[in-house]
């Protein structure tokens, strides 16, 4: 599938739709009643529901706690409504955006979403392939279910950035940057927000963690660095592979003094994710961060935290554009994505949006949840008045109930 830019998708999606019933191939839809595609979030959802065993139905669709910050990552949409214009042109519209000097044709990325196979068999390969196909940038994360080089190579030129969760060891972050840079990854995001894992009930309750069934480990696994930790090579010793993983994998001394180690070595754009606070975001401008990803890991890690949504303002306000935002955390809808532009994000991220793709349909999946995005985007864009993104600003939102 070639890259298409500034297309009116939202029609094209539309006719396709109705003009096939929306029915399913029969590869993917025989297996359902109706063999028609899902459509809304819900629906999606829902198939993946039906997909997944309980363990790793949790592990996907759990967050930490009470699972309140979670369900303000959602609240937090409904608290914006939009304010569109009438009687514009706006026959010609482009979804398409600039990230740091780079061209994609939509403002959202795939989210770093580890241990993927528990969703599907084709895992991270999958996810990657459909996003690589539509332009769309893919970020891998540290606890894949492939290797980064084997993710890199299904993907082509597909834009792709590596995300980094810091080890205890130096030496593994090194070889991992090293493999990530040799493999073509264009982006680091460094997250800060999992230095410990939060308190997940659903996976407490179930007493699932797939990293001790050694998945989502394909990375350590093949690193060099790593495996000079072992005693015998994995596939000899799993137990005593996984038991040092969980030893080096989470780091609670990480501090801004060892941010730098990364930037360091790092050469290419260094993306922080994890940030809810504005002295946060000041701070990593000045350890040389190029951009800010304002998250809280969906809701997973601190239960009772703010929605991202609520920080994006005063983030937004504290960087006053020296660097760019990207907004993760609850986005489902094209009004969520504009949503979030409107209040200072240059793009979101989706992770369980598309997470529920691959449940259900794999690879196809998550080509049909990109494309009915891009779709969504492009018509909501469009009853906004809009003709572009560049044309989306902080008027076209105003708080729920006001209206001057």
């Amino acid at each position: 599938m070639a890259v298409e830019f500034g297309t009116n998708r939202g029609l094209q999606a539309q006719v396709g739709i109705y003009t096939t019933g929306n029915r399913a191939p029969d590869d993917v839809g025989s297996a359902w009643p109706d063999e028609r595609w899902p459509v809304s979030p819900d629906d999606w959802r829902a198939r993946a529901r039906e997909a997944l065993d309980e363990g790793p139905w949790g592990y996907l669709e759990g967050g930490a706690g009470g699972e309140e910050t979670m369900c303000a990552n959602r609240d937090a949409f409904y608290r914006w409504r939009l304010r569109p214009r009438v009687l514009r042109d706006v026959s010609a519209r482009d979804i398409s955006i600039e990230l740091l000097d780079k061209r994609f044709p939509a403002p959202f990325l795939l989210a770093p979403v580890g241990v993927q196979e528990i969703v599907h068999p084709q895992a991270d390969l999958a996810a990657a392939r459909a996003a690589a196909a539509r332009g769309i940038p893919f970020v891998s994360s540290t606890v894949s279910s492939v290797p980064l080089e084997g993710i890199a190579a299904a993907m082509g030129e597909g834009p792709r950035w590596f995300q980094l969760y810091p080890a205890r060891s130096r030496e593994v972050i090194a070889s991992m940057l090293r493999r990530a840079q040799s493999a073509g990854y264009e982006a680091l995001v460094v997250t800060l927000d999992t230095t410990m894992l939060g308190w997940r009930e659903r996976d407490l309750r179930q007493g699932y963690l797939p990293f001790l069934e050694g998945k989502g480990l394909a990375n350590y696994f093949a690193d060099p660095a790593f495996r000079a930790l072992l005693g015998r090579p994995p596939q000899e010793d799993p137990r005593a592979a996984v038991e040092t993983f969980l030893s080096v994998y989470v780091n609670p001394g990480f501090t801004w003094e060892d941010l730098a180690f990364c930037r360091e070595l790092w050469h290419g754009p260094l993306w922080l994710k994890g940030i809810t606070h504005p002295d946060d975001a000041i701070a990593a401008l000045d350890h040389g961060a190029d951009g800010v990803i304002v998250s809280n890991h969906g809701g997973r890690q601190l239960d009772g935290a703010v929605a991202a949504l609520d920080a994006l303002p005063a983030v937004a306000t504290a960087v006053a554009g020296r660097v760019p935002l990207l907004l993760d955390g609850g986005v489902r809808r094209g009004a969520d994505v504009l949503k979030a532009l409107a209040l200072g994000a240059s793009a979101v991220l989706i992770g369980r949006l598309y997470l529920y793709g691959l449940a259900a349909a794999g690879e196809a999946g998550v080509g049909r949840v990109i494309d009915n995005l891009m779709a969504d985007i492009d018509l909501t864009l469009g009853l906004c008045g809009r003709r572009s993104i560049q044309e989306v600003g902080r008027d076209l939102v105003t708080a729920d109930g006001a209206t001057g």
